[in-house]
């Protein structure tokens, strides 16, 4: 529902103005939060929004802005300030400490419950955690558990969970308004659903939600209102009731986008590209299928169903215990994944920073990593002119926003750096091309874009396993979907007349697949 016109503003940001090495990130840029309201922030990669989300957590300072607090002036310099006035941080990026526990990570920013004012009150820290946790409707992730042993999504749940700890342990004010930055890239559906609940209460309770996302059908699920910036400006910002999905991509993109998933033009292959046969790890097991020759395979099934592990084991991360896997007729064998890449077969990991890049390199690095040896002269040195001319080409491929290839990618926003990710991927043409949520975190726009790389890379004869989430996307790019459940292959299903209700289904078990 919308909130009532007459809300009182909770948080008010006036002519945010912000460059980098001369290069403006933010220009006169404004929002207004409500109370009661869940106000989406639009826009592409680069267009602004982690700039001022970072700036009103005290992360980054302004070249000049107005802040205001309800009817007071407030300067926001450090991140205790943010937190003093209320302001509770959802982070695209999974900043965690991976050898702490689950409750060690979310009472990070908080004092430790203690006995005696001396030692650390675990039982009560535990139980702490469990509480929060259950607010969220989360039950099954164990506060002593090892962070670095949980998956991606339940690593963002507790992140999630750590903002509402900062509630309950209080402050110098009461926490009113949230900022969630791409909160849902890496939950599965029934996690999302209950992350909504969360956030239907806090509208309930009188709080404003600033909510970042590059999923459509979530804005127009839960927002209010809608605010659009591109190019560090903000292009609008109006009742989610008075735009279309169509409106909002003009806005972001300044240009429409026809067909969001290309169609293939010509049909795939019938010689194996790929055969894999009772493909075993300490993950998986008696996987066994085929991948054609131009095929876009898919692979569904809930968090924890085995879908990153088979590619993984394919790539060598993971060590197999039984099966063999032949590409081009070829054994794969024991691959370790430097083996892997020398063999065309390229990888794109779902966590983007701790497996995917180099965050302290520069972009040219990152891109050509794998495969030095190809970017070399004489296999003794480097020829930099080369790696910087790939880094350009595949830049602009994938519509990568930066200040050029020796940037370092740790200044890119999350959305540039998987584009990046992307990148380094498609750096020398793979014969076998596996990708792990390979739109997680980017924007529309560039979504197309590496749609119709994607079906490029297939065209040319090149296989692709897609790992994704995103049910609308498997079943616009793929041709066929791979099902795993509890670590095993239990279906596969062609994506011709395939709902997202029936996949689902499929995924879950609540149905089976008639191959007649």
């Amino acid at each position: 529902m919308i909130a009532p016109s007459d809300s009182p503003s909770l948080l008010t940001v006036i002519s945010a103005n912000k460059t980098y090495s001369g290069i403006p990130a933010l220009i006169d840029a404004s929002l207004d939060l409500r109370a009661g309201e869940v106000h989406a922030l639009m826009g592409e990669n680069g267009a602004g929004k982690s700039t001022l989300i970072k700036i009103l957590a005290g992360v980054l300072q302004p070249d000049s802005i107005q802040i205001n607090r309800g009817a007071r002036s407030v300067v926001i310099r450090h991140a205790h300030d943010a937190f003093d006035l209320g302001l509770r941080f959802i982070h695209q990026e999974l900043n965690i400490v991976p050898h702490l526990s689950v409750a060690e990570n979310i009472f990070l920013s908080q004092p430790y419950p203690t006995r005696a004012g001396v030692f650390v009150n675990w039982k009560a820290l535990n139980e702490r955690a469990r509480s929060v946790l259950a607010h969220l409707g989360v039950s099954h992730i164990s506060p002593n558990r090892q962070m670095a042993r949980l998956s991606p999504g339940d690593q963002m749940l507790v992140s999630i969970a750590r903002a509402f700890m900062g509630n309950e342990a209080g402050g110098e004010s009461p926490a009113s308004v949230y900022v969630m930055d791409e909160p849902t890239a890496s939950l599965s559906g029934q996690e999302t659903a209950m992350l909504f609940n969360v956030i239907d209460g806090l509208r309930g309770r009188g709080c404003a939600v600033l909510y970042v996302s590059h999923r459509l059908d979530e804005i127009f699920k839960i927002a209010d209102w809608v605010t659009v910036m591109r190019d560090g400006r903000v292009v609008d910002s109006k009742p989610i009731h008075n735009v279309t999905p169509a409106d909002l991509i003009r806005m972001m993109t300044g240009r429409a986008l026809e067909q969001v998933y290309p169609i293939r033009e010509t049909p795939y292959g019938e010689r194996i590209l790929l055969d894999v046969r009772d493909l075993a790890s300490d993950f998986i097991r008696e996987v066994t299928f085929q991948l054609k020759e131009g095929e876009i395979l898919g692979i569904a099934g809930l968090n924890g169903a085995g879908r990153t592990e088979v590619l993984r084991a394919l790539m060598g991360a993971d060590r197999l215990r039984a099966g063999q896997a032949t590409l081009d007729g070829q054994s794969l064998g024991h691959l370790s994944a430097t083996a892997a890449w020398n063999k065309g077969i390229a990888f794109l990991p779902e966590e983007r920073r701790s497996q995917g890049l180099v965050m302290s390199r520069s972009i040219s690095n990152n891109v050509t990593l794998p495969q030095l040896r190809y970017f070399s002269r004489g296999a003794l040195f480097l020829d930099h002119n080369r790696e910087r001319q790939t880094a350009l080409s595949m830049g602009e491929s994938v519509r990568l926003k930066s200040n050029g290839p020796a940037q370092t990618v740790r200044q890119l926003s999350g959305g540039n750096q998987q584009k990046v990710v992307f990148a380094k991927a498609l750096a020398r043409p793979p014969r076998l091309l596996l990708l792990d949520e390979p739109t997680r975190g980017v924007d529309v726009g560039a979504k197309a874009d590496i749609y119709a790389l994607i079906r490029q890379i297939s065209a040319k004869g090149a296989g692709i396993i897609m790992v994704s989430s995103d049910l609308p996307e498997l079943i616009g790019l793929t041709d066929r979907i791979l099902i795993m459940r509890g670590g095993s292959l239990v279906d596969m299903v062609p994506t011709a007349g395939l709902t997202e209700e029936k996949l689902l289904a499929l995924c879950y078990g609540e149905i089976q697949h008639d191959h007649q």
